[in-house]
């Protein structure tokens, strides 16, 4: 057998039902591939490349078998070498694959686009949105007001699961962009020759570059890759946002609005602590000042291109007196050398433009200087930067360019700097409960106020922390010693007031993990008060900070609302809310919940938890927002970020909401601007509609809804609780994945287990690489399991409910999405794969696994009414049978190199099978598109 690569794929892509123009991209890209292994005498990888995943789709077909063991003894007998080509090359053609389905999204979208109108706008669009509430006989004044409610913050983290270099993501997306540009009809020839000749010179510099970088991230290197989207794409999308909701008032009201600022990002990266002891408080303050060069060398470039566009002349227009005035004090400020009076003397926009970029330098400039002359220097804030711009777009308005003020790159610039101003992204910093309580203990010890705080009853705890609150006295005395810890979280706390010294938008929330009462709150609040943030006089709060609690486990969960009605009681807490215009957030952690109660359990747990919140909060006439910390992948609140939002409940949605954004969703959402701009507008979309209520089923305590959904949640948690206790599990879970390989992966700053002195234990493992070790494995088990065994005692009891679940799936988003969520889960598991594993270690929990699993499908599929799994999704569905094909030698490999490593001799061997299946996880996760 000796068929071409490019064969092989167009027809498996073929089988798959996978688009035509997609399966010519595909075989494009492949053929280029082939070419460059022929010229480079590679042909063994070739073909080895060429025939795997004919041998590969015998096996599945027959669900292993002869087929099977051939395939199995072909991978056993490749070297080392063999191994090492095999994985590089899979791993490179599969992140292109990734790519190129980018691409075909696009051209969807594109082709959707052409068809729609007023009346039948994009579905999922802001228009689509702003039609339905027009149906729904919504006044234009109406929609604009739920429009100035929206406040959506998307929050960048820098949680490891992007195992991609930067490097490799751009040399992967030049690739398939000009894999799309050579199909366009109108190149020339020799333009055509040339984009083929700058594809292989970057297929030959991907081969040639490492996927697995030498040594792990710094905290320093996960801010520049954050940076480096805010800077590109997002920077570049937010305005065309804005140009969506302006196009779809016009569209369905035949107006055109003065726009509120709905969107603004905030982020972790370079400001979470939270078990990452690389993240100090110089980490943090050289990330501000990261995120303020970038800023500033942006709008540099905006301006310096806006000036050469806004050539106006006083000999043309009418100077407004007030733009006259602002010139005269800004030639007093930051006076203009001859090099720009003489060629602007004429021009008054392109010189007040000239003062403010002086301005923007100048700061730039002070950049380098040290902390305290950084302060002193700031003295041209982010808000006087917007007061300029405002005062040019009224002067254009006078001068009989309004369309100029209100449309273009102009505006861009005005919806930038109210979106991004001096800071990019408000930092948040976040750290563990217990973090504080130690803290709190040694500086009431230091006091001589209490020599153990920490045995204290919560009661105890709160009475004390209440009784120092309203002392105006400091804690530690001046020439008090206190232990490294201590002093840098009171350090973290005085450097909150540096960055809001230096920009006063730059911090965002002081997040508490792990919060399980009211003396967690207070807690932080007592070094807030330690350190100056936070000053009580005559009974009087002045506070400059927000405190969040974070609820994350079953048990914080179910009991969050009580935690907050207790807080919320508090008469010192309730000074703290009451000085923060009565505005409290709260985070709900959606990783920890399902790594503690399965899948069923924590998307419930989490959904009354909103429901039972909403009712405390509004009931204490508090503003809020809630926090959604949604992992990628779906065991860890990830799927679709718009649906999740509609199937959110209506008490707890106001219009405000905040979403954790992190790893490879970062790259997959914010890697291209059309990408970017769909994601925006799908978000915008169901924030809008849940904020108007729609489509929302109400759950009354008590009512038959609530007892089903308790009982299934129980049921399946349960189950998930048997299997993870059991006591052969965790040894069996560390033997057949790899585990410990991936907490080795160079990937990340933060470590990938809470420590322990028992080394890597089911309980300190994070829920990332918990989620991470089962996808690479094949059985997804934190997306679906449980719901079998749960679901098929609750039917055998009561087989009338099965009508009620198919109505629910038709007309409840929440239940709805969680149901397709999993559906999309068992439809990637991949049974002979996670068998494969399996055979490294006792059977018996892969046979339990494997029983719920049928369960589970065979359930899935009468609720929804379907045949086979993901029948309404062919999309999705075709891709993974595509997939699968090329995924599952992949995974063989990998069992050979975990097989390989419990033998190995030396430890050089050991050493260079490491690296192997360091490459294998990076394969893995790209055929998978997930990690955790």
């Amino acid at each position: 057998m000796n068929m071409k690569w490019e064969e092989t794929i167009a027809h498996y892509a073929k089988k798959s039902n996978i688009s035509e123009p997609l399966t010519g991209k595909l075989t494009s890209l492949t053929a280029l591939l082939e070419d460059y292994l022929v010229h480079n005498d590679k042909e063994p990888l070739r073909e080895l490349a060429a025939n795997l995943p004919d041998q590969a789709a015998s096996a599945l077909d027959q669900n292993g078998g002869k087929a099977n063991r051939e395939l199995v003894e072909k991978i056993n007998s490749l070297s080392s070498d063999e191994i090492r080509g095999l994985l590089r090359l899979t791993t490179i053609f599969f992140h292109l694959v990734n790519s190129l389905e980018q691409h075909e999204i696009i051209r969807i979208n594109r082709e959707r686009s052409k068809t729609i109108d007023v009346e039948n706008p994009r579905a999922e669009s802001i228009a689509d949105a702003l039609r339905y509430f027009k149906e729904k006989e919504m006044s234009y004044d109406e929609a604009l007001e739920l429009f100035k409610k929206l406040d959506i913050q998307p929050t960048v983290t820098a949680h490891p699961t992007e195992a991609r270099r930067r490097s490799v993501l751009y040399k992967q997306e030049s690739i398939t962009s000009k894999i799309n540009l050579l199909e366009n009809e109108n190149l020339t020839p020799n333009e055509k020759d040339a984009y083929l000749h700058q594809v292989v010179n970057e297929i030959a510099l991907l081969i040639s570059t490492d996927e697995v970088r030498p040594e792990r991230l710094t905290v320093e290197d996960e801010v520049e890759n954050g940076l480096f989207f805010f800077s590109n794409t997002i920077w570049e999308t937010v305005p065309r946002l804005y140009d969506d909701i302006r196009s779809a008032f016009s569209q369905q009201y035949n107006k055109t609005p003065d726009l509120p600022i709905v969107l603004r990002y905030r982020s972790w990266i370079g400001s979470d602590r939270d078990g990452n002891p690389n993240v100090t408080r110089d980490v943090t303050w050289k990330t501000l000042i990261y995120h303020r060069r970038v800023a500033l060398k942006l709008y540099l470039r905006d301006l310096r291109m806006i000036r050469r566009y806004l050539s106006v002349s006083k000999n043309f227009v009418e100077v407004p007196e007030k733009l006259q005035k602002s010139l005269k004090k800004d030639e007093q400020d930051v006076p203009l050398s001859e090099q720009y009076k003489r060629p602007y003397k004429n021009e008054p926009f392109r010189r007040k433009i000239t003062h403010i970029m002086h301005r923007l330098q100048n700061m730039l400039d002070d950049l380098d200087q040290p902390e305290q002359e950084i302060l002193a220097s700031a003295t041209y804030r982010a808000s006087d930067f917007g007061k300029d711009l405002e005062l040019i777009a009224d002067s254009l308005k006078e001068s009989g360019l309004e369309d100029v003020a209100r449309f273009g790159d102009f505006n861009d610039l005005i919806i930038r700097a109210k979106t991004f101003g001096f800071h990019m992204a408000a930092l948040d910093i976040r750290q563990h409960s217990g973090r504080h309580e130690s803290a709190v203990s040694e500086l009431l010890s230091a006091a001589n106020v209490h020599t153990d705080y920490e045995s204290l009853s919560e009661q105890e705890k709160v009475d004390l922390l209440m009784s120092e609150l309203r002392n105006p006295r400091p804690l530690a005395p001046v020439n008090a010693k206190l232990s490294e810890p201590t002093e840098e979280i009171l350090n973290v706390f005085r450097l909150i007031i540096t960055l809001k010294e230096l920009d006063e938008n730059s911090f965002g929330s002081y997040i508490i993990s792990m919060t399980h009462g009211v003396s967690d709150m207070l807690e932080v609040v007592l070094l807030a008060k330690e350190t100056g943030l936070w000053r009580m006089e005559n009974g009087k709060v002045e506070s400059e900070i927000d405190v969040v609690p974070l609820f994350e486990t079953i048990e914080d969960l179910d009991k969050s609302a009580e935690q907050m009605q207790n807080i919320l009681s508090n008469p010192v807490y309730k000074e703290q809310v009451k000085a923060r215009n009565d505005f409290q957030e709260i985070m709900l952690g959606y990783s920890d919940s399902n790594k503690d109660g399965g899948y069923w359990m924590a998307n419930w747990a989490l959904q009354k938890a909103q429901l039972e919140l909403g009712e405390v909060l509004r009931e204490n006439k508090i503003d809020f927002r809630l926090f959604h910390g949604r992992g990628g992948s779906v065991g860890r609140g990830g799927g679709r970020s718009n649906r999740a939002i509609l199937g959110l409940p209506s008490i707890s949605n106001n219009g405000r909401i905040r979403f954790t954004e992190q790893g490879e969703i970062i790259s997959f959402r914010y890697s291209l601007p059309e990408i970017t701009r769909r994601h925006l507008e799908q978000i915008v979309n169901a924030v809008a509609r849940v904020t108007a209520g729609e489509g929302q089923k109400p759950i009354v305590e008590g009512d038959e809804t609530e007892s089903i959904m308790n009982r299934i949640a129980e049921g399946s948690m349960k189950a998930y609780r048997d299997l993870i206790d059991d006591e052969e599990f965790w040894p069996w879970f560390k033997k057949i994945t790899p585990v410990e390989h991936i907490g080795n992966l160079p990937i990340a700053s933060r470590p990938v287990s809470r420590g322990g002195k028992k080394g890597l234990q089911f309980e300190n493992l994070r829920a990332i690489p918990w989620v991470f070790g089962w996808t690479q494995v094949r059985y997804n088990v934190p997306g679906w399991f449980g719901l079998g065994a749960s679901l098929e005692k609750l039917l055998e009891e009561k087989p009338e409910t099965m009508d009620l679940l198919k109505k629910w799936y038709k007309e409840w988003s929440f239940f709805g999405t969680i149901v397709d969520n999993a559906q999309r889960e068992i439809a990637r598991t991949h049974l002979l794969t996670s068998q494969m594993y399996s055979e490294r270690s006792d059977k018996r929990l892969h046979e339990r696994i494997i029983k719920d699993f049928e369960k589970s499908r065979e359930i899935i599929l009468k609720i929804t009414e379907q045949e086979d799994i993901l029948d309404s999704r062919k999309v999705i569905q075709n891709s993974i049978a595509f997939r699968n094909i090329f995924t599952y030698p992949l995974n063989l490999i990998q069992v050979e190199l975990l097989n390989r490593k419990d033998s190995a001799e030396s430890e050089e061997e050991l050493q260079q099978l490491k690296q192997l299946i360091f490459l294998s996880i990076n394969g893995v996760a790209a055929a998978m598109q997930s990690t955790g």
